[in-house]
């Protein structure tokens, strides 16, 4: 056909403009399959408890729908929290990184965070994820802005375009501590059945008793309920059509409300379940087939560099954590490290290496026992309630006895022989290269991570002031970590003359000078006495943990005068983190403290607010002005006061 000039222009025109809109039909189609191909992730997880599913074994466990699901995905057996609590664990869960590189380790601080750190939230927006929470955070530092949508309203179906990828997350708070240790039953209404506590297997370290049983079929029941609470987040991801676009986990953040469990840096307070479904198009990021069990050791700090490795990004330099799925799966770990630090207003240090094969456990405050008196183990908890009267009438395992009685320094357990961790075999020489390899491995990560737990942390807070506590300990010139650690290791050590501790509480370097004053403390019921002089110095110390530590240490010799009277003025204090400190050591003074209870209530005074409520006993005060400082400065005065009119009404 013949055409003219001005034709074959147009023709032209028409056909470059039909290729650029074919082109551009084509490059949008690439971009919105890429988004297509780019899995949803869905984390459901769970409070306070440990692998009781049915899909991990557990004959005791009622969870057909949770274990339904497990026929379609991978189970961890081997699957650990960094820490054995809420806001540590979860800090380091949505960072990727060990909370005691933040300064994140203390339960219920508020810490900064310096720009360069990005959550896993923030990562996955900047991929452009539409990102939810519902609704659970408690990540010791300011969640603010960190999601699309965090509140209990937040779900993947408030996104503006079904094309959008999604990461979100709904936590269960069903089996947390509190409804496992009061007598309501209204948790129950969903269960047509409940466990039979003649059926249930106590562990080795709890009474049989009536009561015990009841409480550990009381958990199991929890647990059922989550199971019905699970699948329902599931039902709406198939009412949706999204079960085949979206990579589910299934994690539970730390071992059970009780005893024994959640704070116990051992396996029982560390292990947590952990299931992944991958659906059928995302098969090879997955590595294994569904229906899978693998022995693979994880921690949770591998969570969200995995979830941004099934995301199709790589793991940023700043986190420590590895992806165990995805498309940057790294090589399977042969250890990692968990740490115990302040929980609640109970002060305590330890760490622990975990192998498949053993457990080392290193603790820092050995003469602390892990059940105080505090009102964390108070009367509210019927666990707590039961082991006391179990206790006082001789019926509390040997095992169970050893929650009240000082630490040996080193533990290590050979978890496949004795699973659950009664045979210390530290001292056995027979595991002596097992122990000084574990031994090796915590100190090459403590230096590695620049742990901050090794200084106090009112000490920590003040010298990151300005800046960050990970910035300050990244600055050798802030924190010479060498010098502290050895500080740390001679608490608990009786070789150490006292002249060397009283000696180092001289230094120069005030982390130096806080281990100092915590070894002696450890040693007041023996040689402790022959520092007084240097204890009464170090009450003017320029630290304030240092003046602080120093104070509870004479008064617990029986130089109470000048002690009680610097803490008191400390327990004042606007700067929480040293009101706190403060207040711990008068909780551990007990009713030595009574020459400053005008102080005590008004410290309680300062403290009290609408937030939570007393946990025991009626000292004629509300609930506390904040759930962080406030709150367990307010859970040290209460009880100081409790025991107190005990002593009165005797």
């Amino acid at each position: 056909m013949y055409t003219t000039g001005n034709q074959k222009i147009r023709h032209l025109a028409t056909l470059f403009l039909f290729v650029l809109v074919i082109n551009s039909a084509f490059w949008n189609g690439v971009k919105a399959q890429t988004s297509d191909d780019r899995p949803n992730i869905l984390w459901i997880s769970t409070e306070d408890h440990n692998p009781a599913l049915g899909a991990y074994g557990d004959d005791y466990a009622h969870t057909p729908n949770i274990d339904r699901f497990a026929e379609e995905a991978i189970v961890y057996r081997n699957a650990f929290v960094p820490s054995p609590i809420c806001s540590p664990a979860r800090s380091a869960i949505i960072t990727g990184m060990h909370a005691t590189s933040l300064g994140t380790q203390h339960l219920r601080s508020v810490i900064e965070l310096p720009e360069f750190i990005k959550t896993l939230p923030e990562l996955m927006r900047g991929a452009g994820y539409y990102t939810t929470n519902n609704v659970k955070t408690d990540y010791n530092f300011d969640d603010t802005g960190l999601w699309d949508e965090s509140s209990e309203q937040a779900h993947w179906r408030n996104r503006e375009s079904d094309n959008t990828p999604f990461f979100s997350v709904f936590n269960i708070m069903t089996p947390h501590e509190m409804p496992a240790n009061v007598h309501d039953q209204h948790y129950f209404e969903r269960l047509e059945e409940r466990r039979d506590p003649d059926e249930a297997v106590l562990p080795p370290f709890f009474p049989d008793t009536p009561e015990m049983r009841k409480l550990w079929a009381r958990y199991y029941d929890l647990v059922s309920v989550t199971d019905l609470e699970t699948q329902d987040i599931l039902d709406e991801l198939e009412e949706d059509g999204l079960a085949e676009d979206t990579i589910v986990f299934f994690w539970s953040d730390h071992g059970f409300g009780l005893p024994r469990y959640k704070r116990w840096i051992n396996t029982t307070g560390l292990e947590a379940a952990l299931i992944v479904r991958v659906p059928p198009k995302y098969r090879d990021l997955a590595g294994l087939p569904p229906g899978s069990e693998t022995a693979e050791l994880i921690t949770f700090i591998d969570l969200a560099p995995t979830v941004l490795s099934l995301a199709g990004i790589e793991t940023p330099e700043t986190m420590e954590g590895k992806p165990f799925l995805g498309e940057f799966t790294a090589e399977p770990r042969s250890h990692f490290v968990a740490h115990r630090d302040r929980a609640d207003d109970v002060y305590d240090m330890a760490r622990a290496v975990r192998s498949e094969q053993y457990m080392y456990i290193r603790n820092y405050m050995p003469h602390l026992p892990y059940i105080q008196n505090a009102l964390i183990f108070g009367e509210h908890k019927r666990s707590s309630v039961e082991l006391d009267r179990a206790r006082a009438e001789g019926l509390l395992p040997k095992h169970g006895e050893a929650m009240y009685r000082p630490r040996p320094l080193e533990e290590l357990f050979d978890v496949q022989a004795d699973p659950w961790e009664l045979n210390n075999l530290a001292e056995d020489p027979a595991y002596r290269f097992i122990l000084e390899e574990k031994r090796s491995l915590l100190y090459e990560w403590i230096l590695e991570t620049r742990d901050t737990g090794f200084l106090q942390e009112g000490e920590m807070m003040l010298r990151a002031e300005g800046s960050t506590p990970y910035e300050m300990v990244n600055d050798p010139d802030q924190y010479d970590l060498p010098r502290i650690a050895a500080a740390a290791n001679l608490v608990g050590d009786r070789s150490v003359p006292v002249s060397v501790l009283s000696g180092m509480l001289n230094d120069d370097y005030s982390g130096v000078r806080y281990w100092a004053a915590e070894a002696l403390l450890a040693r007041v019921n023996e040689d402790a006495w022959k520092a007084i002089e240097e204890l009464n110095e170090a009450l003017a110390d320029e630290s304030p943990s240092v003046k602080i530590k120093a104070a509870e240490t004479l008064c617990m010799l029986g130089h109470c005068e000048n002690s009680l009277n610097l803490l008191a003025n400390y327990l004042m204090d606007e700067r929480g983190w040293i009101a706190l400190q403060a207040a711990i050591s008068v909780r551990q003074l007990s009713t030595k403290a009574e020459p400053i209870l005008d102080q005590i209530h008004q410290a309680r005074i300062n403290n009290t607010g609408d937030v939570g409520a007393r946990y025991s006993g009626d000292t004629g005060y509300g609930g506390y002005s904040d759930a962080y400082y406030s709150m367990f400065i307010g859970f040290a005065m209460d009880q100081v006061i409790l025991e107190l009119d005990d002593v009165r009404e005797r």
